[in-house]
């Protein structure tokens, strides 16, 4: 009784099939032109459906190669892939791995055409004989198009099943497509391309990644010996894999040897001498990924990766972007600066530890360009037990968290900036008690006013001592927060949802902030810290808004640049606003809530917050030409920061210039050293009266205190009752200068 296979076919039946197949092989190269479907009735269900969506042209057949992301300089930041490979012309392969190839996979490849008759005779008399299919007859030309219709397929279950389909239909478009190629490329052609698709294991594709892999070396450079078993993989890459079975993969490649020295390529001796050698590999570790990315910049590359996977400028679709990037073969340079974000890395290790209960995301932004410069985090980039893939410096489209992070009073100056657009001078002055019920009536911009049901809702500030009257300034420092539910209380809560917009500024989901006084003045919203990175920025742009930028160039391999997204910036606000809010956060780095964040060096200012029972605490600051974020927190906003320690230092409680500021400081110091130091452009925003020993406004009659250069011109717009203030009839006065508030 005959031999059966495990597929259940006895080598007899087994012989007629594959006498079958070639058959119609000798028909299609005899010329014969066999429809994909009808005389031969070809169309049944899984014979040559579903490949209409193969290219119809194999000469050049796109390969997915290795794309690098490259920093501001053209340092590497990361290689990412889809499949590791570098396509290289035939001159750079080792001409013993061209011979090694051929003579294993398909010794009469220069003799014959597009099918080797006698190869099939062979192999179908070999396999009679032994019951199975000892012996293939694909020509390498047949195993070269079957590698093209597995490319197309790429991680695509399904496609690569119908790509790889043992039936008569695919075979037989194999062999149509085959003759197509022979007739085009010719066979020098076939085999570059060949050795450049093929799968070689351990994840390299491709001759050049194999080389690297196996042995760190070039294609160029490899030995008769290493050719030969490079050459052995290809049958079975999992079993003859030298890293898990070096035995396996020595006997193979001492198979690939003899017959090299059967088809003359090498001589006996050659090969007797290559058999003796042992394999002596060099094992390159696959380095893939943003997990791989230098200087802690694993973040920023997966965000790379997000932009490129959302903008319409690399394809109208998602499934378009997706194919470009996974096609791979891209290099793409970036506008992260390695200074800024080596220095960013390194101030966040010396003031937070990866294991610590809370950890920190560190942002900066060019101003006038919207160039990332840098993004690091505490937690690193990984799967580990301490370290995240959620990047907590962007929205949650991004690859960021859920909600972003409430920002506590650094949305303070937002709320400035859009009273100061409706005409409210930075001299204004409100009661600003320590503890107040929010306005029972605000407009909003739809017209329908918010309403504080009974009062109930209410507010406090940091401490009792808070108590005013204020004027702006004194309160942005002190970060009083009834003096601006007070202020939004006056303008209303539209002008400040515009200026929000204005700035880029939306939640870290990527909805708008809602209309109500507590998000809009108190910062009790979740916001990404490059939004706020971003958004200050603005101020430090003199009031003209930029959307942020993270890729300033893409080049394909074949050398052909790609449009990218280029940053558009637009007026968010008057100059003379922007120099206001720069003047009036100068105050809180030099006297302020930030002091612990002030540069000593040169002009910059910023801006603390802290969130209810200190679950997140930020300082976002920024100089002419750099703008940062820090925040500071829990992720999962589980962890109160009282009692705690933080990069082996204990705080009783976190305040945003006590935690945060630190870590601006010196992450800025170290991203601006070397760098211009150009100036604010400030106004001159005059002090109000000082107060009695009681705390209320006064003074002698007739001081000057409250004056700037003796000035003469009253403050106009200051909606107190004149009785508020007392004392003399001087005070509040500025000198109605160029750059002053008159």
């Amino acid at each position: 009784m005959p031999k059966k296979r495990s597929g259940g076919l006895s080598g007899t039946q087994q012989a007629a099939k594959f006498l079958g197949v070639s058959v119609l092989s000798g028909a299609v190269l005899a010329g014969i032109a066999l429809p994909a479907a009808g005389a031969l009735g070809l169309a049944a269900k899984g014979t040559v459906e579903g490949f209409d969506e193969i290219p119809a042209n194999l000469k050049t057949p796109p390969l997915s190669q290795r794309t690098s992301i490259l920093d501001s300089k053209g340092g590497r930041i990361a290689t990412v892939y889809s499949r590791d490979r570098t396509v290289v012309p035939i001159k750079d392969v080792s001409p013993y791995m061209q011979k090694a190839i051929v003579a294993i996979e398909d010794s009469r490849f220069y003799e014959h055409g597009a099918i080797d008759l006698k190869g099939i005779l062979r192999a179908l008399n070999r396999n009679a004989q032994t019951g199975g299919v000892s012996q293939g007859a694909s020509t390498l030309t047949q195993q070269y198009v079957k590698n093209v219709f597995v490319e197309e397929a790429g991680d695509n279950p399904d496609k690569v099943a119908r790509a790889t389909q043992q039936t008569l239909g695919r075979k037989i478009q194999e062999l149509k497509f085959a003759i197509q190629v022979e007739e085009e490329l010719g066979k020098k052609k076939i085999l570059e391309n060949y050795l450049n698709i093929t799968f070689f294991g351990q994840q390299a594709y491709g001759i050049e990644a194999a080389s690297q892999r196996y042995f760190s070396k070039a294609a160029k450079d490899l030995k008769l010996e290493e050719a030969a078993m490079l050459a052995g993989i290809v049958q079975s890459p999992s079993r003859y894999d030298p890293v898990n079975d070096a035995q396996e993969a020595t006997k193979r490649r001492n198979i690939v040897l003899q017959r090299m020295a059967e088809v003359r390529d090498i001589t006996g001796a050659e090969a007797e001498q290559a058999m003796a050698t042992p394999i002596k590999l060099k094992v390159s570790k696959p380095k893939n990924g943003c997990i791989t990315a230098v200087n802690g910049s694993g973040f920023f590359c997966d965000y790379v990766r997000e932009v490129f996977l959302s903008d319409p400028v690399f394809g109208k679709t998602p499934e378009a972007r997706a194919k470009v990037w996974n096609q791979g073969g891209l290099t793409i340079k970036t506008t992260l600066d390695p200074q800024a974000q080596r220095s960013a890395q390194q101030s966040i290790k010396k003031h937070v530890r990866q294991t610590d209960n809370v950890a920190t995301a560190v942002t900066m932004v060019q101003p006038g360009t919207g160039k990332i410069m840098a993004m690091g985090q505490s937690r690193p980039y990984g799967f580990g037990k301490t370290e995240t893939q959620i990047n907590y410096s962007v929205n949650r489209g991004m690859g960021g968290s859920n909600y972003g992070f409430p920002v506590g009073s650094t949305f303070k100056p937002f709320v400035a900036s859009a009273a100061i657009e409706q005409g409210k001078p930075p001299t204004q002055m409100y009661p600003a008690p320590y503890q107040m019920p929010y306005p029972s009536s605000i407009p909003t911009c739809s017209g329908k006013p918010w309403v504080n049901l009974d009062n109930k809702q209410r507010l406090e500030n940091e401490n009792k001592a808070e108590v005013g009257p204020y004027a702006l300034k004194e309160a942005m420092a002190k970060s009083v927060n009834t003096y601006f539910v007070q202020m939004i209380g006056e303008i209303g809560l539209c002008p400040v949802m515009e200026m929000t917009q204005k700035l880029g500024v939306v939640q870290g989901n990527g909805k708008k902030l809602p209309e109500e006084p507590s998000p809009l003045t108190l910062g009790s919203t979740g916001i990404s810290p490059l939004t706020m990175a971003n958004a200050y920025a603005t101020f430090a742009n003199r009031g003209t808004y930029c959307t942020p930028t993270a890729i300033e160039s893409i080049s394909t391999a074949d050398g052909k640049s790609l449009e990218v997204p280029a940053s558009t910036c637009g007026k968010a606000m008057t100059e003379r606003t922007a120099d206001t809010i720069n003047t009036l956060l100068r105050g809180v780095v030099d006297s302020g809530t930030g002091q612990q964040a002030g540069l000593q060096s040169r002009d910059n200012a910023g801006k603390t917050g802290t969130t209810d029972g200190r679950r997140n605490a930020w300082f976002v600051g920024y100089t002419p030409n750099l703008s940062g974020a820090v925040w500071v927190g829990s992720p999962s906003q589980q962890v109160k920061m009282e009692n705690i320690t933080i990069g082996g230092q204990f705080h009783a409680k976190v305040f945003g210039g006590q935690v945060p500021g630190p870590i601006w400081k010196d992450a800025m110091t170290g991203a601006l050293d070397g760098q211009p130091a150009p100036a604010f452009n400030s106004v001159v925003i005059p002090d109000p009266p000082k107060k009695d020993d009681k705390g209320k406004p006064g003074g002698k009659p007739g001081d000057n205190r409250g004056q700037t250069n003796g000035g003469q011109q009253p403050w106009p717009g200051i909606s107190i009752p004149p009785d508020l203030i007392g004392g003399g009839n001087n005070r509040g006065q500025g000198n109605g200068g160029s750059g002053n508030w008159p």
